[in-house]
Formats: C-alpha cells, sequence, structure tokens
C-alpha cells in the first residue's frame, strides 16, 4: 500500500516572464501580457507519500508549517525577478553589483538592507519587496523550485514529496513530479 497526503497554501506575489514568446497561431494574438510586471494569487499544494505509517500517519500536517512560514516571510507580497531579467539593472540600480545581496540556502537573494540604512523610508520598502532568482520565475519553474526546497527539508523526517501543484490563476496550473 501506499498513502498520499496533500496540504495547500496561499499567497499573492509579482513576477515578469520576460522571456515570454507566443505563437500567434495558438494564442490569437501577439500580446506578450506576461512581460509586463504583474501579480497574483498563487496556490501551492505539496503532496508527501510513504508506504508505511508512523503513528497511523505520513507525517502530521504540522509538519509543514515551516513551509507556510516560508511562503509568508519570503514570497508573499513579494517580485520574483530573474537576476538574468534585461530590466534586473533598471530595478534594482543599487545592486548592478551582485555581490551586495544576500544568498539563502533555499536558492534566492536579497538586496543588503544594511546597505540602504540611510536612504528614505520608500527606497528601503522598494528594495525590501525583491526576491532574486536566476530562473526566469514561470509557474512551471517556481514550482520546480519550490519542489526542491519541500524535498531537502522533507526527507530530514524520510518523508517523499512526489508532486507539487502551482496554481499561478484559479484557471491555470502547473505540476512538477519527482
Amino acid at each position: 500500500m501506499k498513502w498520499e497526503i496533500s496540504k495547500e497554501f496561499d499567497f499573492c506575489y509579482g513576477h515578469r516572464v520576460w522571456s515570454q514568446e507566443l505563437n500567434v497561431e495558438f494564442a490569437l494574438d501577439d500580446c506578450l501580457m506576461c512581460r509586463h510586471m504583474h501579480g497574483h494569487q498563487g496556490k501551492i499544494k505539496v503532496s508527501l507519500e510513504s508506504e508505511t505509517l508512523k503513528a497511523g500517519m505520513v507525517t502530521d500536517f504540522k509538519h509543514l508549517n515551516w513551509f507556510k512560514k516560508f511562503l509568508d516571510d519570503v514570497l508573499d507580497h513579494r517580485f520574483i525577478i530573474d537576476s538574468n531579467d534585461p530590466l534586473y539593472d533598471t530595478l534594482l540600480p543599487l545592486y548592478k553589483n551582485k555581490e551586495n545581496l544576500l544568498s539563502y540556502e533555499q536558492g534566492y537573494k536579497t538586496p543588503d538592507m544594511e546597505l540602504l540604512k540611510n536612504e528614505p523610508l520608500h527606497i528601503k520598502e522598494l528594495y525590501e519587496g525583491f526576491v532574486i532568482v536566476d530562473f526566469v520565475p514561470t509557474s512551471e519553474n517556481l514550482s520546480a523550485w519550490l519542489l526542491e526546497i519541500v524535498q531537502k527539508k522533507m526527507s530530514k523526517i524520510n518523508v517523499h514529496v512526489p508532486k507539487l501543484e502551482f496554481w499561478e490563476t484559479p484557471k491555470s496550473k502547473s505540476t512538477v513530479y519527482a
């Protein structure tokens, strides 16, 4: 036998798919709206599975509270930008030198806010709103990145993460399988 449980999470975020290309035969127009800076109410469903139960469970649902905290603290109401985005230097001019970014083990970076201690509040608020990644932040790439983060953490308690589903909108979803 095999058991699978899942838990869903919501968060708001912004991004820009600077690499978007369309085939007008299928899209019916050539409007590259995803190249614009825009936001979403994202939803994530994390699936966990096991062939054995511990205390009658795959694991306790509370064992995903750390992930909710990660989403709330790192991604919620933030703008996710690819460090290779042609607009990067325009949007983050004080961090053109990417050595002034703080790196995190989960594979993202943020501006070092210490460098902005003498800046006005509105400048600090601008920069603290960015999460910098090294990939185009499509729903497919975000779901793969988040799956890796969850897999790494849950492996510490021997829980397998077979897939992660990511809704960019209520009608548009990507799924990544381990």
